[in-house]
């Protein structure tokens, strides 16, 4: 056991150093729920049951034609792109979500994007493919006076990322893609660096809604996507927040 913590605590040590970060809490009203965790969680036994699909590291995806791009890329029991996590979170359509990010580079300006998919079967079994079933629910770029959403107004926040179900969505289960995507070294393709987590969460309420337009990840954004390619020192008007309207 000793020997075990001290392996979990050298990895979390050295993340803390080299990390970017991914989300590490989620809490839906008034239940919180530990995100996966990937430098602790593979080492115990049994490993903790989570909502949000597994991810290699802290790192982030740069190719966005790799199924990589979907959910941080995890590929397990010959599942690629997307391992099912073993439970789900119940929240209200309408009730708004709260993401604890680990602490974020400040260097790692860009924008934060939510989408959902509805999961046609049951959620902890269901993987996407590379079907288009993705759509936008919530995005935050940069203000109008230079404020970034994933270092300024995230920091401000105390690493806290909040949005809001859609009032009117049908209950059901949905897997929630929420990522950032960072833009210092964006001036290029490959260049952009995205960081996506995948949260199952099964939404209840009366609403009937459902979207009609929907995007596939990979995808939904190529290297001359609008916000992919930018120069984030030099851009000084607005940034063009990439995929489609929310």
């Amino acid at each position: 056991m000793f020997k075990l913590a001290l392996a979990v605590s050298l990895l979390i040590a050295a993340a803390s150093v080299h990390g970017h970060g991914y989300v590490q809490e989620i809490t839906a009203g008034s239940t919180k729920y530990t995100g996966y965790l990937p430098y602790q969680d593979p080492y115990y036994n049994p490993v903790p049951q989570r909502i949000v699909r597994k991810i290699p590291g802290n790192g982030p995806v740069t190719d966005l034609s790799s199924i990589d791009v979907q959910c941080n890329g995890y590929t397990e029991g010959g599942v690629s792109g997307s391992a099912p996590a073993a439970i789900y979170a119940t929240a209200a359509a309408g009730s708004q979500l709260a993401l604890n990010w680990t602490t974020w580079p400040d260097s790692h300006m860009g924008p934060m994007i939510t989408y959902m998919a509805r999961a046609p079967s049951d959620i902890t079994k269901w993987n996407p493919g590379t079907s288009a079933v993705w759509f936008k629910v919530a995005e935050s770029g940069k203000t109008s006076d230079g404020k970034w959403a994933a270092t300024d107004l995230l920091t401000a926040s105390k690493s806290i990322y909040a949005f809001t179900i859609p009032a009117k969505l049908k209950a059901g289960q949905y897997l929630i893609r929420h990522e950032i995507i960072a833009l210092h070294a964006a001036y290029t393709y490959p260049g952009a660096q995205v960081y996506p987590s995948c949260i199952q969460v099964q939404v209840t309420g009366s609403g009937t809604a459902l979207p009609t337009s929907f995007v596939s990840f990979p995808g939904a954004y190529t290297a001359t996507t609008p916000g992919i390619v930018y120069d984030a020192y030099q851009s000084t008007g607005s940034y063009p927040i990439p995929g489609p309207a929310v």
